[in-house]
């Protein structure tokens, strides 16, 4: 009898949950007249679902196993995606009938990428709205966001997911594959949470720009061909605002094969569409004109991609970040690149930015690119500040030889490792800086180096405890130019001072 009763109130349980009235907990797509078939195109009837729920002061509209084909879907308040697993969210073609909106009037001014001032271009988008949900084990699929047809062919939308000035927003345990330029572009989102997304990506996995109050954790993020996780500060939103209050955590990032990730085969090729090598990496500051600050990174792997980046270029102030326990693989470029430069994309009278209290420790990173090193650098006359590297140990391919040590200072290039061409050390090169810590740091090669370690250029203040550097004989373990303020403790190779 009590086994009886149990399956009655399961069944009872179902049928409430996925029923279409206003006391129901979820509505289901279908009932309003989704076919999930992957050929008939579902973009009204989604967006009639949401609709209606909003209309009842909001719920869980539910996708259940099958192929949604369709155009823009807009988020409303109050309202939760669950996507189940089997389900896929599938970008139809781009063109005029399959509903895609269009961009939206930008910024108007030209101080940040295109792509970043329109979210309205989306498979997904939110202007506005507070309060909503993309949750579940299924998948989004955007292969098709940068197709185009013949015939009503409209500009590409090129996002899988486009918020702005959003609040209390949460994406969960989705997958995303094909995710378009952008497979979530975040701008002026505060009280943000992404957990446990698999990003499957050909660009940026996840862009956070101008957000406040950010959770990241246990994402993996694939992204051969660009970043994988990257905070900006641009001037999107028509104003200058910052980056603040973020944690990422338990992230890994790669740069495999488009694809592979989700498939399980982890491919890597030598692809020549990789101009830059395979990306995949966390980095802050490509846009930068508001600021980061209050940031912390943990926990993360990085395996075939490139390393962490910090940057400030446009007259952002970058303070009050710590990174830690990181784990690299066959990084294709710097493990740590922090760069200090002066574009100045941005209102005329900017000043240009500052880098400081920045603590990075427990970094361990094998069989990085040769011709990289780890890089800091400001520009004349402006400092990174106030830096401690700790508990580091890194493996360098190896095998350069000893080059011409004039390294041109690119002030107003794009920020991005090798902007000065080949390093003049395998481990680390650090110009224009002051107050520089560097604790029980080790730098190895795997072939033999003529490249000292370390070189520094134009320091004031830098202070290195048990720093143990791999040399090759006859080559001195450090070179300086205009450094002052050095103080070298229990480091046998390089002499103490």
């Amino acid at each position: 009898m009590k086994k009886i009763i149990a399956l009655h109130f399961c069944c009872f349980t179902i049928q409430f949950l996925f029923a279409t009235d206003s006391t129901h907990i979820f509505y289901n797509v279908k009932e309003y007249g989704a076919t999930g078939d992957g050929k008939t195109l579902d973009v009204k009837a989604i967006n009639k679902a949401i609709d209606e729920v909003s209309k009842l002061g909001g719920g869980t509209v539910y996708f259940p196993a099958g192929n949604y084909l369709t155009g823009s879907i807009h988020l409303k308040n109050n309202i939760t995606l669950y996507i189940d697993q089997g389900a896929t969210i599938l970008a139809a073609l781009v063109n005029a009938e399959n509903s895609y909106d269009e961009e939206e009037p930008g910024a108007n001014n030209k101080y940040e990428d295109e792509g970043h001032r329109h979210w309205h271009n989306s498979l997904i988008w939110a202007d506005s709205v507070h309060d909503i949900a993309i949750i579940g084990l299924g998948k989004i699929d955007g292969e098709n966001l940068y197709k185009t047809s013949v015939k009503n062919t409209r500009q590409t939308a090129n996002k899988a997911i486009g918020l702005v000035r959003c609040r209390n927003v949460t994406i969960k345990d989705i997958s995303i594959l094909h995710g378009g330029w952008f497979a979530i572009l975040a701008t002026g989102v505060d009280n943000f949470t992404l957990d446990n997304i698999k990003f499957d990506t050909n660009r940026d996995g996840v862009d956070v720009d101008c957000c406040h109050n950010v959770r990241i954790s246990n994402c993996y993020v694939n992204s051969p061909y660009d970043d994988g996780i990257c905070l900006k500060s641009s001037f999107a939103l028509g104003y200058a605002r910052s980056t603040e209050n973020v944690t990422i955590t338990n992230c890994q990032l790669s740069g495999y094969d488009e694809g592979t990730l989700l498939d399980g085969t982890y491919q890597r090729s030598d692809n020549p569409d990789y101009h830059f090598l395979p990306t995949g990496r966390i980095k802050f500051g490509t846009e930068s004109n508001g600021g980061f600050k209050n940031i912390a990174i943990t926990n993360c792997v990085f395996d075939y991609c490139k390393g962490l980046a910090l940057e400030s270029v446009d007259g952002a102030l970058l303070e009050d970040v710590t990174i830690a326990n990181i784990t690299m693989r066959d990084v294709v470029n710097d493990p740590i690149f922090i760069r200090l430069g002066a574009r100045m994309r941005g209102p005329a009278d900017a000043a240009v930015g500052e880098i400081r209290r920045v603590i990075i420790s427990n970094i361990v990173s094998y069989n990085s690119a040769s011709n990289y090193a780890c890089t800091i650098s400001g520009i004349p006359g402006h400092y990174i500040d106030d830096i401690s590297l700790s508990n580091i140990k890194m493996y360098f391919k190896g095998g350069s030889r000893l080059q011409n040590n004039i390294i041109t200072e690119n002030e107003k290039e794009y920020p991005e490792p090798g902007m000065f061409g080949k390093n003049p050390a395998y481990g680390m090169f650090i110009r224009h800086a002051k107050n520089i810590q560097l604790s029980d740091v080790e730098f190895h090669f795997i072939n033999e180096d003529e490249r000292p370690a370390l070189y520094l250029n134009d320091i004031k203040g830098i202070y290195m405890f048990h720093v143990i550097p791999q040399v090759k004989d006859g080559v001195d373990a450090m070179l300086t130019k205009d450094v002052s303020g050095l103080t070298v403790v229990q480091s046998p190779a390089i002499k103490n001072r």
